[in-house]
């Protein structure tokens, strides 16, 4: 007989790589018999956010101002997003004010002691080793907690570091954690100072039954890419638009498909040089999971030119769809993600970094380079038939968090 598990995220569901976990592991430990319910933070206006297959009812919210409409929401301001560029409009961490933190803390341990005592869980799941996760050991004692390590609550601590103490002493008094490559585990241990044997890799998957390729004969459009992710410089978007311009001339086909958003001057930038290059580029704005799966199919190469990522699942995804494979050489794409995909996946080397994702200036015109030669050889390659991804399926996910919260007593 399954227990009862609490899911909570600090952050809109659904939005980003961490909602879509959220989401699936939800569907995953329905299907397996657990009882589960929801807390995450939400603007005011979104009054039904929607998680896996939960009813309305087991879904609670912490709400966040959604601009400049009525008061009414639990928190005077956005929602903070866990990185400083979302897509969509939040909080930068860096600039809240101590009582913009004073209150956060004060709502979120009131709402999770309230669902706590309401639904007495078995486990709490909780995500990102960041200031939410940090309230959790004394707003529900007594009841064994999991957090799912992101990798951008490390990166947060670089940039506010401010929270860094606060969040490393509530943290490490989480029970267990996991996290989604082994050189997380290592920096995590270190980090929290904590026994590296209560880290557990679960890794990251993709939703098999939603992410396939097209029927036999019914190919992807020749000559047409794909980005998915935020309008942001750190997600290496105006160097791929420089890369595209550039093999424009030599690929009359080519169409850049970018699937994704953003909210603040650089994002809104990004969008003004984007419609400027309107065919050759197309914004479709943030998809859901079925519609993204559809563009995928419809698209031979993805590419992913970030500075900085966990494991970034859309490269399994698209692979799955039977795209080829444009990526920088980030850790989690090396170790955990690049073994399972070739040979689809083609990597490109990294510009020096500053405070983890910003290039150093006088690499990027090898950067650059090197990316459009990446791309004109996926461009044209013949298509490949999809590799066995068994082992990044949700299922295989699930089946690996379901075991730390049996061991808890789940």
């Amino acid at each position: 007989m399954s227990g009862k598990v609490l899911h909570i995220l600090s952050q809109r569901p659904g939005k980003t790589g961490s909602g879509v976990t959220l989401d699936a592991l939800v569907r995953q430990a329905g299907t397996a018999g657990w009882h589960q319910k929801a807390l995450v933070g939400v603007p005011v206006s979104e009054t039904t956010p929607r998680v896996g297959e939960l009813p309305a009812a087991d879904i609670e919210t912490v709400t966040f101002r959604a601009g400049f409409g009525p008061a009414g929401e639990d928190l005077p301001f956005p929602v903070p997003g866990m990185s400083d560029v979302m897509p969509y409009p939040s909080s930068v961490w860096s600039h809240l004010s101590p009582g913009d933190l004073a209150a956060y803390r004060t709502v979120w341990s009131h709402r999770i002691g309230e669902v706590v005592r309401g639904f007495q869980p078995d486990i709490i799941q909780t995500n990102h080793i960041w200031l939410m996760s940090s309230l959790v050991p004394d707003a529900a004692p007594g009841v064994p907690i999991v957090a799912a390590c992101h990798a951008t609550g490390l990166r947060q601590m670089e940039l506010t570091p401010h929270l860094r103490d606060e969040v490393i002493a509530g943290c490490r008094r989480i029970d267990r954690f996991s996290v989604l490559r082994n050189d997380h585990r290592d920096t995590l241990a270190a980090t929290l100072q904590v026994d590296p044997g209560c880290i557990a890799v679960t890794r990251a998957g993709y939703r098999d039954e939603l992410f396939h390729p097209l029927p036999a004969g019914d190919g992807p459009s020749l000559g047409h890419v794909l980005f998915v992710g935020k309008y942001s410089a750190a997600k290496g978007l105006p160097w791929l638009l420089d890369a595209v311009e550039r093999l424009a001339p030599d690929h009359p086909g080519l169409r850049l498909h970018i699937a994704g958003g953003g909210a603040g001057t650089e994002a809104e930038a990004l969008r003004a040089r984007m419609e400027d290059l309107v065919p050759l580029v197309t914004m479709h704005g943030q998809l859901d999971q079925p519609a993204l799966a559809d563009l995928m199919r419809r698209c031979a190469v993805c590419v992913l030119p970030s500075f900085y990522e966990g494991v970034p699942l859309v490269l399994v995804e698209a692979a799955a769809c039977g795209c080829r494979l444009v990526s920088t050489d980030l850790p989690g794409v090396r170790e955990q993600i690049a073994p399972g995909l070739d040979p689809v996946i083609r990597l490109v080397e990294l510009p020096r970094l500053e405070n983890v994702d910003q290039p150093v200036a006088a690499d990027l015109p090898r950067f650059t380079a090197d990316l459009t030669s990446a791309l004109a050889d996926a461009l044209d390659r013949p298509p490949e038939s999809p590799p066995d991804l068994d082992a990044f399926t949700w299922e295989s996910v699930f089946r690996r968090t379901e075991s730390i919260w049996r061991e808890l007593g789940g």
